[in-house]
């Protein structure tokens, strides 16, 4: 009955692990050195979804936002 239970308990270990080491390679939102890279967000392009899963998700930008980006800078 122990067997099983070890199965399982393997396999959902090995799933986490290769889906942490999948977010920190793939995706632009997962940083390891922040002293590289003080602001990280500027650097995500807004036209990749960030989610593992996406349904119909359009992205446009806000004029006045990207306004107040351009004056700060």
């Amino acid at each position: 009955q122990l067997i099983p239970l070890v199965g399982v308990v393997s396999f959902a270990a090995v799933g986490a692990l290769s889906f942490s080491v999948y977010s920190l390679f793939s995706k632009s939102d997962v940083i390891i050195n922040k002293s590289g890279n003080p602001e990280p967000w500027e650097t995500v392009d807004p036209t990749k979804p960030q989610k593992l899963l996406t349904v119909h998700q359009k992205w446009k930008p806000i004029e006045e936002l990207e306004n107040v980006r351009k004056l700060t800078k």
